[in-house]
Parts: structure tokens; sequence; C-alpha cells
């Protein structure tokens, strides 16, 4: 019985943390659309059909819909090429594409805050200084009495100032006695040992697992931090096809979601939360907040994909009025945007299939 109360749980978390992600991307629609001085006749949660009306403000009716997965803002003449004053076709294109543009900025923004947010909790990665994190029983840092949260400071009386500088400093020292300098919290250790250029499956030639240890970040520290980590997944995006053509990321490491498997991820970063906090309390919630500010920031980026029905393909719809003041026949972009859209539907119902019978596993 708790088995299936937690599940309904988890469920339900999704279903309202999905839901602020969705609400404020909406949200940024509206407030752009009010602010340029366009209508809103209709601000949903969820998809139709409708549940019941919340309530009517400025114009606006606020409702609620049976499918929770998603929302919408309905302007006035958005798609039906309504040019009377206060409808979405008669603003001037700089506010149309402020509008557009309202919902995958807000959701740029709330990822980045959350980012701002989990490197002030978690700190950040010092890349200059290796961390022991595992001991191998048996190895050949086990005998030399290495431990854990040792940091490896020199091998062989060179300097180790990254990961990549000790793996490479070990390799040159193989099947050699050598010397290996340790910071353990103020004191300053030398021990020996004999790096082993066959180690057992699954150990490294010293016995170690390392990663670099954590340091304090303050806002003014993170927020550039979290600037940097908000435009790299955006570069990743858009760089992914190429590597995927070029080979250097594999296609099976690669799998379109829908929100069943989005949900899944959900689960699975939960148990990892759980698990770590077991450990480290100040870990709690760590995995969950890293996992919404990266979905806020990829809903954001993939709004913006010039893919007619959403927000990047009805922009590039707009470059036309806005570059050359040639509009598009909005009898041809709704059906354009009609097509797209029944695609999706379709794509998204072949993903929930395929997430059901093949369920997504986190590495």
């Amino acid at each position: 019985m708790s088995t299936i109360l937690n599940t309904a749980l988890n469920i339900l978390e999704f279903v309202l943390a999905f839901g602020v992600l969705v609400f404020i991307h909406e949200l940024g629609h509206y407030i752009v659309a009010r602010l340029s001085g366009i209508n809103v006749e209709e601000f949903g949660f969820g998809f139709p059909p409708k549940m019941v009306k919340l309530f009517r403000w400025k114009g606006t009716d606020f409702t609620l819909n049976w499918i929770p997965f998603g929302g919408f803002c309905r302007m006035k003449g958005e798609n039906a090429g309504d040019l009377q004053p206060g409808s979405f076709a008669a603003a001037k294109p700089s506010r149309r594409l402020l509008t557009l543009l309202g919902g995958p900025v807000m959701n740029l923004l709330l990822g980045f805050i959350l980012v701002i947010i989990l490197f002030m909790k978690a700190g950040a990665s010092d890349t200059t200084k290796v961390l022991v994190t595992d001991v191998a029983a048996g190895s050949p840092a086990a005998a030399a009495n290495i431990q854990v949260n040792d940091i490896i400071t020199k091998i062989g009386g060179e300097d180790v100032t990254s990961m990549d500088s000790l793996s490479a400093l070990v390799k040159k020292n193989l099947d050699m006695t050598t010397e290996v300098t340790l910071q353990r919290g103020d004191q300053i250790l030398t021990v020996e040992l004999v790096p082993r250029s066959r180690p057992p499956e699954g150990q490294g030639a010293m016995g170690v697992t390392i990663s670099n240890p954590t340091i304090p970040v303050t806002f003014f520290q993170a927020v550039p931090q979290a600037a940097f980590s908000t435009l790299d997944q955006g570069a990743q995006l858009i760089m992914l096809p190429v590597k995927l053509i070029t080979g250097q990321v594999e296609a099976s490491s690669t799998r379109m979601v829908s929100v069943v498997g989005l949900y899944d991820m959900y689960r699975q970063v939960k148990t990892e939360d759980a698990e770590a906090s077991a450990s480290y309390p100040q870990a709690k919630n760590l995995y969950v907040l890293s996992y919404l500010a990266t979905l806020s920031i990829a809903l954001g980026y993939t709004n913006l994909l010039p893919i007619p029905a959403i927000d990047g393909g009805r922009i590039l719809f707009l470059l036309p009025d806005l570059l050359f003041k040639k509009k598009m026949r909005p009898e041809l972009e709704n059906n354009i945007n009609l097509i797209a859209f029944s695609l999706l539907i379709l794509l998204m119902v072949v993903l929930v299939i395929n997430d059901v019978v093949n369920p997504i596993s986190l590495p």
C-alpha cells in the first residue's frame, strides 16, 4: 500500500512541478502580450477540454482544463489574422516577436535562477584539485593507507593540477615505486605505492575513485557560473545534430522522451536524491533541483527551435514581416501550424508508447 501511495505522491509532485514550468512559460507570453497592448482572451492551465472557468481578470478568462501536461495563452486574433485593435495580428512585428519570446525566455530565466540556487547550495567544483572519493580494498592505494577525502597534490614529485594531469602522471609511473603526496585536513603526507599496469576489472592503476572537491560559492560567484551553464546547455542542443552526424555522440545514447519518460527520470532522480541525502543531509533536494533547472532550460531552448506550431516556428513565420514588411498569408500560416501540431501530437503518442514499452533509465 505504501508503494502505491509513494508512486501517487511522486506523480502528483511531478505534475505540479511540470505545471509550474508550463505556468511560467505561459505567464511570460501573458505578461509581454499585456505590456504590448495585445488582449489575452484565455489563460488556460492544462489543455482542453475545459474543466472549469476559475475567474475573469482584466478581460482574460483563467481556466482549468482536463489534460494536466500543458497550458496555453490564447490572444485575440492569434490564429485568424484578425486586424482589429488589441489583436495579436494587428500588433507591430517587434511586439509580436517579444510576445513570442516571452515564454521561452521565462523558462530560461527560471532555469538560470534555479542553477544559481544550486551552485550556492552545492558549491562549485575546484577543477585544480583531485579528491579521493573511494579506495578499493586490496589496491595499492589501500596498502599505502590513502583514505577517502584525501587530496592528491603530487605524483612522483610532480604537481597534480587536474584529474587529467593525475591520469597522465600515473601512466608515466606504471609498475614503478612512486611517491604520492596527499593533503589530509591540515596535514601533508607522503606515501609510496606501485601503480598497476594491469589492474582488476573495475579498478584503476592506483585503485582510487576520484573527483573534484567542491568549494563554497557566493551569489556573485554563482551568477556568472549559472549564466555559462545555461548558455552551454543551449550550445549542446544546437551541436547535438552535428555530433550525431560526425559520430561524436552515439545515436543509442540519445532519445526523445514524452511526459512519461520525463516522469521516469524524475522518479529516478528522487531516488538518487534520497540515497545521497541519507549520507549527506546537505545534499537533500539537490538532484531534483538540478533536474528541474535542466528541464526548464530545455523547455526554453526547445520552444525556440524553428518548428511550426511552437514559438520558434511562429517567430520564423514572423521574420518576413519583421525584416521586409511582408506578412505571410494567415490562412497559409494557420494551415502549416495545424498540420505541424497534428504531427507533434502523433509524435507525442508514439513517444508515450515507446516510453511505456521501453522505460528510460538514467546512467
